[in-house]
């Protein structure tokens, strides 16, 4: 059996960004634009990068 390893920026074809599950499924939610939900998810990704470099 032979495996594929990826080394460096070819990892990161495999990230993805979380989006909450209320941003989809709440109605008070409803209005807001899918490029806005798409918004909210990065920032908040970005965010828990920051918080383990805010705690030192």
């Amino acid at each position: 059996m032979e495996f594929d390893y990826y080394y460096g920026s070819q990892a990161d074809q495999f990230s993805f960004i979380r989006i909450p599950r209320m941003l989809l499924t709440e109605e008070i939610f409803s209005s807001l634009t899918l490029q806005s939900k798409m918004l909210y998810s990065v920032l908040l990704d970005r965010m828990s990068l920051s918080i383990p470099y805010s705690r030192k």
